[in-house]
């Protein structure tokens, strides 16, 4: 068990406000209700899990505190604010460095590129994080996510992109919809606990609904 020199539930209570005033006016797929999201699906997965959950909140909490879309692409934005804010309360240097790898590592990087740090608690969180991806809210994310950086909605003359590189990924400006391929639809297969793996199911059912309803209402069929 881990030690800290703070009663867990008034360190996540304390974590949640710091949250909560970090992301105000942050835009709508990246703001506080991401993150609370994320931070209730990944109690509800903890809870089939053999975790910290003290790791799992701290990470679900923290894991989006800078996100590096919003910093000039600089990943060390977040980690290093997360780190800086559980330094100031007195979380220990074991919990910090696994919360920290976890919001290294975290994040989708494209089609083909994988992550180099794994633990119980991360595959939680990241399974939370990629559910608050797909679903009726990952698409409303999507779209608000590209009303945000001013991206086509659909364009039938570009193709989505499966293998670009991470820069590519961090750069495109593709429209929208081609996110549903790039990411989105990968997410379902990617899911590392059994829990995400049954949640991402009717998920990507969804999407899948959409997108072809999508298609008829473009062409005018329905």
């Amino acid at each position: 068990m881990i030690q800290y020199n703070a009663d867990a539930q008034q360190l996540i209570n304390q974590t949640e406000q710091f949250v909560k005033k970090e992301l105000a006016g942050a835009e709508g797929g990246h703001d506080w209700w991401h993150i609370y999201r994320v931070w209730k699906l990944a109690k509800k997965i903890a809870a089939s899990e053999k975790v910290d959950l003290l790791v799992v909140e701290l990470s679900a909490l923290l894991h989006d505190i800078a996100d590096s879309k919003f910093h000039n692409g600089d990943e060390s934005v977040g980690p290093r604010k997360a780190r800086s804010y559980m330094e100031s309360v007195g979380v220990p240097e074991a919990t910090i460095q696994h919360v920290v790898n976890i919001i290294m590592h975290i994040s989708f990087k494209g089609g083909h590129n994988a992550g180099t740090f794994h633990s119980a608690e991360m595959a939680v969180v990241q399974d939370a994080d990629r559910l608050d991806a797909i679903g009726a809210i990952g698409v409303a994310r999507a779209f608000n996510y590209g009303g945000f950086k001013n991206r086509a909605l659909y364009d039938p003359g570009i193709a989505p992109d499966l293998y670009m590189t991470k820069e590519q990924y961090k750069n495109s400006t593709a429209p929208t919809i081609n996110h549903f391929y790039e990411k989105l639809l990968l997410l379902k297969d990617r899911m590392n606990t059994a829990t995400g793996r049954q949640m991402a199911m009717e998920r990507h059912a969804f999407m899948e609904t959409f997108l072809e309803k999508f298609y008829k209402e473009w062409e005018g069929e329905s």
